[in-house]
């Protein structure tokens, strides 16, 4: 009876991420700088939506570090006196968009030579962990770039724009 009770449950959540995903996937386009975010190898419908709802407009930030701050992927920094330590990633700001941000970054990774260059160089020196969180810091880069300059990538693993429309 248990099983059965956890099976229904389960059922019931699957229903409900796809009633989600549906209205994402709906929603996603009326979004300004959705077509600029999708022309991103790694960044697909969801993630596009996911990332635009949680940025909101791009010009209020006044550079990419502080995008990285607002997504809480920057480390954290305790003052003492003269000493200054770096931390942990703060993880402040929206835990989805940091999640769907890494998660993009790690498929574009697989289409980029030069995220996997800057990702294989970081993992050696440091770690797996630290080298996920510069890719995706990384890459947000890319994506403030993209959203702030109105960018539209005709080859992203080139980083080759598509002519403008105009």
């Amino acid at each position: 009876m248990e099983l059965g009770v956890l099976v229904e449950q389960i059922r019931h959540l699957n229903q409900s991420i796809a009633k989600l995903e549906a209205a994402l996937k709906k929603q996603g386009p009326k979004l300004p700088g959705y077509e600029n975010l999708k022309s991103i190898k790694g960044i697909g419908d969801i993630g596009g939506s996911i990332l635009l709802s949680t940025i909101g407009d791009i010009h209020d930030f006044a550079d990419e570090g502080k995008l990285a701050a607002y997504f809480g992927i920057v480390p954290r920094v305790s003052n003492s006196n003269e000493t200054q330590r770096s931390g942990r990633i703060t993880k402040r700001g929206n835990k989805l968009g940091r999640t769907a941000l890494v998660q993009c970054a790690l498929i574009a990774m697989r289409y980029s030579p030069y995220l996997a260059k800057y990702y294989a160089r970081i993992k050696a020196a440091r770690g797996t962990g630290k080298a996920i969180i510069a890719l995706a810091r990384k890459f947000l880069g890319i994506i403030y770039k993209t959203l702030k300059n109105g960018w539209v990538f005709e080859d992203f693993p080139g980083f080759l724009l598509a002519p403008t429309a105009g």
